[in-house]
């Protein structure tokens, strides 16, 4: 195995991700914010007074990665924050929780190689790029930050390999820095690759249901802009048919507790881009921070929703009882070994 070497800007959002529950802005920081001309760069540097947290100006550090180019570093008693004029918008409207939705000619250009990925799974040992054995089959879902939302899916019996990018959006090969800037309107994804004799399409729903609250929006938990949708992304019309379903089953349930509307996305797969090499099975790799920021809703899919003529062909072949003792729990995704789960 490769010894991991996360680049500098993954230990800089690591760095920001460590203090996410910790940072408070201050009124006086953001005004020097909002003195910045369009069009420069500017730089402020200056101490920041402990002060009573106040909700209109309140951001954790996941929520600013909604911007890449604003980090923040402690340094001698002091702070830096460094902001790009022109993204100073999108940075305000991340610190209140709005999100914007580009259009296609509000996107950033495309870039002319895709990047560049080791073709081996961390875990399995399995390629991560096609083309795949023919008997296996493939499945996109986004339940937020795509590295908790893959060790849920790697660790699944009969997962052949798992793969996180980028789709949805209109930036051909497009780079984490692009994604992180909100002008891409892709989605943090994860491919899975799947034996069906030994797992279901349905199975596959079930963690991904679990896996996340559906009912907010542009972002979860922490995390907050268009590529931290919930979305599943079907191959075929089996798969739309039974996303559909579970979607109408999953939201009768977690109404009954109170939730809102789901506001997951189910569409025809888009091009699928794979992210850095250093994003894949991230949370597996030595010096990995272990980052979640999903919110499960604690509420399991069951089993009932599946169509009576497609029962048959799609029923769970992982026991309920997989889902009470090794399911995700709220608050965290993350917990458990990194090896997958063997009934």
């Amino acid at each position: 195995q490769v010894p991991f070497q996360p680049s500098l800007y993954d230990q800089s959002l690591e760095t920001r991700k460590k203090l996410q529950m910790n940072t408070v802005l201050s009124t006086p920081v953001l005004a020097r914010v909002a003195a910045a001309s369009a069009g420069q760069r500017a730089k402020f540097t200056a101490p920041i007074a402990t002060r009573p947290a106040l909700s209109s100006v309140h951001a954790s550090f996941s929520g600013v990665r909604l911007n890449n180019s604003v980090q923040s570093v402690a340094a001698k008693g002091r702070r830096a924050l460094s902001v790009r004029a022109d993204l100073l918008e999108e940075l305000m409207k991340a610190m209140t929780g709005q999100v914007s939705i580009p259009t296609k000619e509000e996107c950033l250009p495309g870039n002319k190689h895709p990047l560049r990925v080791t073709n081996k799974h961390y875990i399995t040992g399995n390629p991560i790029q096609g083309p795949f054995p023919d008997n296996l089959k493939v499945a996109i879902f986004g339940t937020g930050c795509f590295w908790g939302t893959e060790k849920g899916f790697w660790r699944m019996p009969g997962v052949y390999s798992t793969a996180v990018g980028y789709c949805g959006g209109y930036t051909e090969n497009a780079t984490y820095e692009q994604v992180c800037s909100g002008r891409t309107y892709h989605n943090e994804v994860v491919q899975v690759v799947y034996d069906p004799a030994k797992i279901t399409y349905a199975d596959l729903l079930k963690m991904f249901w679990a896996q996340h609250d559906p009912t907010q929006g542009m972002g979860q938990g922490n995390d907050r802009g268009t590529q931290y949708r919930s979305g599943i992304y079907y191959f075929d019309d089996e798969q739309k048919a039974l996303a559909e379903a579970s979607k109408d089953g999953f939201q009768k349930k977690i109404s009954a507790k109170g939730f809102s509307d789901i506001t997951t996305e189910i569409i025809p797969a888009p091009e699928f881009y794979y992210a850095e090499d250093y994003h894949q099975q991230y949370l597996a790799k030595p010096g990995a921070r272990p980052y979640c920021s999903a919110q499960p809703t604690g509420i399991p899919l069951g089993s009932d929703w599946i169509p009576e003529d497609m029962a048959e062909k799609y029923a769970p072949k992982i026991p309920e009882g997989f889902w009470t003792e090794k399911g995700p729990r709220p608050g965290c995704t993350i917990n458990g070994p990194n090896e997958q789960f063997v009934l």
